[in-house]
């Protein structure tokens, strides 16, 4: 049947971004027909001496797709996935809990409790679920509940695989997915189990697009698709701009003029979660304002500096994973530093713009990274400017144009395909050992803060958590240096002043250790372990009415707390005599 005027736009149209297949499969058009139209115009399309048994890449649509005979097909790939992953996170099992841990988990008196699954619901519900059975499966053990990051890592490895065995090569899809299942830089949101929304989110966020390329001819497919992006929402906020991959897929892969009202659900889930965010938007922009001042000391970030310098941190991060740490404090640059990351920001930003007239592929990757990331990339300071658990979604969109790279080496002759396999296959080891050694950084507090400090001088986190340290190994004096350290870097944080009190009051210097209870108080009156630091002293001196209102001031702060109750009766008994 000859090609009516409507197929031959369409033909016309999507020439130089589809191969024919697609186009016969997209435009429900007989293959022979597209051949044919190529044929007879050669020049419409770079492709269009392509044959009819062209294996370049594989189907987009979910006609005759098969879970079962894909998994027995590539059984022998999920099981290299399966090691690979297990060989990286291995020796993080028996790793402790650290920094944000301590305080969501191991003192955290309802996480075995039903209802704390409620709390805040539907936010951060599935994670909650998720503890509650963790909790009750082995109690307090961390090894149960980083398992869980693990688990999501290697279901999104998996997801990975299997997306891109849809979209391109074989080869492609391997190399891609071996990239993710190793790179260090992941390791934030797998080994410290505070980081495990982000692996979390981002399976089911990949659940949900996988569902969605199969959804094509199959409503069942596209309601379920809904429903885990539903989940991703839950796991995170930073799954809101990621209805912009469903538009970019269709615009791609399939036809956005005709596709767009598909993403409408995700679209308004996305805009009904971004209305229950913008009512904490300032809490968090308080907290991460008043947390460092590495951020700033406004509400807002300048987005000329904040986005070039996070974009090109993330690909320095990315391509040498040498300098990661738990917070990526040195964001202050010289004149000739900021010249350099813009005109590398300026090249990324080229190769996006090249990618869109040459390979929409390529375009939709790189288009991935940055969409995975415009939550922390808005001028409001809700997001620090660089964290490596944000890119843990949008690494994905950087290791598949390095995967089209080596496969593209590999299809030339036999000395270059050669040369592309061993480099990657040295690539990958290397990556693995510096996962390997990167979750020792994890193992306790000790380590983690020791590590951090290495890479991140300029936190007065890190200082605080590093003066924790050395006061818990006994060297005092060592730890005063770090909390003073945390105190110059930010003169109005609390915790460093009450911590630099502790340590003096064990080191019996009792003036200092007023002192900076006192300054810890005046920046956060509402320290109640300061003004029992203080009630504490008088009460060794004997001064028993000024450690009676500072015992009081504590109570009236944390009026639960039993031992603070047991100080009041006794300094009670004692003001009386």
């Amino acid at each position: 049947m000859p090609l009516t005027a409507q197929q031959k736009r369409y033909i016309k149209k999507n020439a130089d971004r589809m191969s024919p297949e697609e186009i016969a499969r997209n435009g429900n058009i007989p293959e022979k027909e597209v051949f044919w139209f190529f044929k007879k115009n050669p020049s419409k399309s770079k492709i269009g001496k392509t044959s009819p048994d062209r294996t370049e890449e594989a189907p987009v649509s979910s006609n005759g797709f098969d879970f079962a005979a894909f998994l027995n097909d590539n059984l022998g790939i999920f099981i290299s996935l399966s090691l690979l992953v297990f060989i990286a996170y291995f020796n993080a099992l028996g790793n402790g809990f650290v920094s944000d841990d301590i305080a969501a988990i191991a003192n955290n008196p309802d996480i075995g409790k039903f209802s704390n699954i409620f709390s805040y619901f539907p936010n951060g519900s599935v994670q909650k679920l998720l503890y509650f059975f963790a909790f009750h499966i082995a109690g307090l053990s961390p090894w149960i509940f980083r398992s869980i990051n693990i688990l999501a890592h290697l279901g999104s490895v998996f997801l990975v695989f299997t997306i891109l065995s849809l979209l391109a090569k074989k080869p492609v899809a391997v190399m891609a997915a071996v990239l993710f299942a190793v790179h260090p830089i992941l390791t934030e949101s797998i080994t410290w189990i505070s980081g495990g929304p982000y692996a979390l989110y981002s399976f089911f966020f990949l659940v949900s697009f996988l569902l969605y390329i199969l959804s094509e001819n199959s409503k069942k497919a596209y309601a379920y698709s809904i429903l885990f992006f539903f989940l991703a929402l839950t796991s995170s906020e930073k799954a809101m701009p990621l209805f912009l991959v469903f538009l970019l897929f269709e615009f791609v892969f399939r036809d956005l003029g005709k596709n767009w009202k598909k993403t409408i659900p995700y679209f308004s889930l996305s805009i009904l979660w971004l209305f229950m965010f913008l009512f904490r938007v300032g809490e968090r922009v308080s907290s991460v304002v008043s947390d460092s001042p590495t951020q700033g000391n406004s509400g807002l970030f300048n987005p000329f500096i904040q986005i070039p310098v996070a974009i090109v941190s993330y690909l320095k991060l990315i391509f040498w994973p040498a300098k990661l740490s738990l917070y990526q404090t040195e964001m202050v640059f010289s004149t000739g530093q900021y010249v350099a990351i813009l005109l590398a920001f300026l090249v990324f930003l080229a190769i996006v713009f090249w990618s869109f007239k040459k390979d929409r592929k390529i375009f939709f990757w790189l288009s991935f990274f940055i969409v995975s990331l415009l939550v922390t990339l808005t001028p409001i300071k809700i997001a620090w400017v660089v964290a490596e658990r944000y890119g843990y979604l949008g690494s994905i969109g950087i290791f598949v144009p390095l995967a089209y790279f080596f496969s593209y080496l590999s299809e030339k002759e036999e000395k270059w395909r050669v040369a592309a396999y061993s480099v990657f296959g040295i690539l990958t080891i290397a990556l693995l050992v510096r996962t390997i050694i990167r979750n020792t950084d994890w193992k306790n507090e000790d380590t983690l803060w020791v590590a951090t400090a290495q890479v991140a001088p300029s936190g007065e986190h890190i200082h605080n958590n590093l003066g924790d340290v050395y006061s818990r190994q006994g060297d005092l004096p060592r730890a005063v240096l770090e909390f003073q350290k945390a105190i110059e870097i930010n003169p109005r944080y609390a915790d460093g002043y009450h911590n630099l009190g502790n340590t003096y009051q064990q080191m019996e210097d009792y003036d200092n250790a007023v002192l900076n209870y006192r300054k810890a108080i005046e920046f956060n009156p509402n320290l109640w372990q300061s003004y029992q630091g203080l009630a504490a002293i008088y009460f060794e001196r004997g001064d028993y009415p000024q450690a009676l209102e500072n015992i009081q001031a504590a109570a009236k702060i944390n009026p639960n707390d039993p031992d603070l109750a047991q100080n009041l009766q006794l300094i009670r008994s004692r003001v009386g005599k």
